[in-house]
């Protein structure tokens, strides 16, 4: 059952309100996955947009404080509205391929994963990977 209502849109820079960045992220052909502490289950890389951040800042303040990527490139895929018991949160959506990792910081991350496939046991059900084809399809889209 999806209790959501998902929808893609362009890139918009104007918008002052973002919520959350997500950033589906790759190293040496795998998927990058994190499982915070206390957790069973497993998500793509992101979190809330602070007061006054931009979405890129906030994308690689999220990329290093949940995997310790130190190097890497960053790209804004789209922006992102979901729409759930009644409240909408606009976000943006990236990719990132990690060139290097450093240790991982002692925030709220306990385990990163690489892996050639999805885990079966996700933290958001059905949208990642709905963001994560979004990503796949608009990158083939570029080359």
């Amino acid at each position: 059952m999806v209790d959501y209502q998902l929808n893609f849109h362009s890139i918009d820079s104007s918008n002052p309100s973002y919520n959350y960045v997500v950033i589906i992220t790759r190293y040496n052909d795998e998927w990058v996955w994190v499982r915070k502490h206390n957790s069973h289950t497993w998500e793509v890389p992101g979190g809330h947009v602070e007061a006054g951040e931009l979405p890129e800042d906030a994308a690689q303040r999220e990329l290093w404080e949940e995997t310790g990527a130190l190097t890497y490139s960053l790209s804004p895929v789209c922006d992102f509205s979901i729409v759930s018991l009644g409240k909408r949160s606009y976000n943006r959506l990236f990719f990132a391929q990690v060139d290097e990792f450093g240790e991982l910081p002692s925030f709220e991350i306990q385990e990163v994963l690489f892996s050639s496939s999805i885990p079966k046991s996700l933290t958001h059900g059905t949208i990642q990977p709905i963001l994560m084809q979004r990503a796949i399809d608009m990158l083939k889209l570029e080359n």
